[in-house]
C-alpha cells in the first residue's frame, strides 16, 4: 500500500542531474546549430531555456531580444516556424550523433540512486529529450551504473515541462500517488515548475547543473568567494521558480528527502 505520509518516488532529470556535468552535449548543439545560421548567443542565452522540449527551446532563443535581432540583421525577414523546424532537425540529428557520448552520470550519482532504492524509493525521469535520443542515452548511462525504473520523454505524452504530465506519467506507471509523495529533481527552471505543477516537492542542485552554468573544470578552479556568491544566486533562481529546496549535490539528496518527511509528518499532525 502507497504511504501518504512518505516520499515514495524520486524524479530525476537527465542532463546536468544525472549525467552529462552542466549538460554539455544541449548547449554545445544549440551553439552550433544557431552559429551556422549567423547568430551567435552566449552561453547564458542558450542555457535560459534548457529543459524544455528541444524545439519550444529554439522557439524561445529565436524569441529573445538577441535571436530576433541577429535573425533580421542576417536574413532579413522575420524567423519563421518553418526555421524553427530546420533548425530542431539539424539539432536533432547533430545531437543523435554525440549524444551517447554525454552519459557518464555526475559525481556520487550511482551511490546515491542505490541507496535511494535501498529505502523503497522508485526512481522516474522526465527529460526534454525524445525518446529516439534516449535509445542513445539509456543504455549508455546503465553501462556506467545508472538507470531509471521509468524514463518519460515529451513525445509519449505530447506535453514538455513546465506542464506536469511527464511527471503524471512516471506516478501512472510506478502506481504512486498522491503527488505529495514524488519528488521532481532536476537543474533548470523548469524542472522546479513541473514538480509544482504537478503538486509534488522540486528540489535544485547546484554542482553540475545547467543553472549554475559552470563546467566541471571551471567549477574546481573557481575562486571560493565567487563560486559561493554564484551558488546564492543559482539558488535564488531555483527558489523562484517554486524549489522547495536546493541542494549542492546528489549526494545531499537523502537527507533532503528525509526533512520532507519530516515537513509532511508537521503538516499531518498541524
Amino acid at each position: 500500500m502507497n504511504d501518504s505520509n512518505q516520499i515514495q518516488m524520486v524524479v530525476f532529470d537527465w542532463a546536468g542531474t544525472t549525467v552529462d556535468y552542466a549538460s554539455s552535449a544541449p548547449s554545445t548543439v544549440f551553439d552550433r546549430v544557431f552559429t551556422s545560421v549567423g547568430i551567435k548567443l552566449t552561453k547564458e542565452e542558450i542555457n535560459r531555456p534548457m529543459g524544455m522540449e528541444k524545439k519550444a527551446h529554439i522557439r524561445e532563443l529565436l524569441s529573445s531580444e538577441s535571436g530576433n535581432r541577429q535573425w533580421l540583421a542576417v536574413h532579413q525577414r522575420p524567423w519563421t516556424e518553418d526555421d524553427v523546424e530546420n533548425l530542431y532537425q539539424t539539432f536533432e540529428k547533430t545531437l543523435y550523433q554525440i549524444v551517447a557520448e554525454y552519459s557518464e552520470p555526475l559525481p556520487c550519482v550511482v551511490e546515491a540512486v542505490a541507496k535511494l532504492r535501498k529505502k523503497g524509493l522508485k526512481i522516474g525521469s522526465t527529460t526534454g529529450y525524445t525518446s529516439q535520443m534516449m535509445e542513445q542515452v539509456i543504455p549508455a548511462a546503465k553501462a556506467k551504473g545508472y538507470e531509471a525504473d521509468c524514463v518519460i520523454t515529451p513525445d509519449i505524452t505530447h506535453a514538455s515541462r513546465p506542464t506536469p504530465f511527464m511527471l503524471f506519467e512516471c506516478m501512472r506507471r510506478l502506481n504512486v500517488y498522491p503527488p505529495c509523495t514524488v519528488v521532481k529533481v532536476g537543474d533548470t527552471v523548469v524542472d522546479m515548475q513541473e514538480g509544482k505543477n504537478a503538486g509534488a516537492w522540486s528540489i535544485g542542485i547546484l554542482n553540475g547543473s545547467n543553472l549554475l552554468g559552470l563546467s566541471q573544470e571551471e567549477y574546481n578552479d573557481m575562486d571560493a568567494e565567487e563560486l559561493k556568491q554564484r551558488k546564492l544566486k543559482t539558488t535564488e533562481m531555483y527558489r523562484q521558480a517554486g524549489a522547495d529546496l536546493v541542494i549542492d549535490s546528489i549526494w545531499d539528496l537523502l537527507p533532503a528527502i528525509e526533512e520532507l518527511n519530516h515537513r509532511m509528518k508537521r503538516m499531518k499532525e498541524a
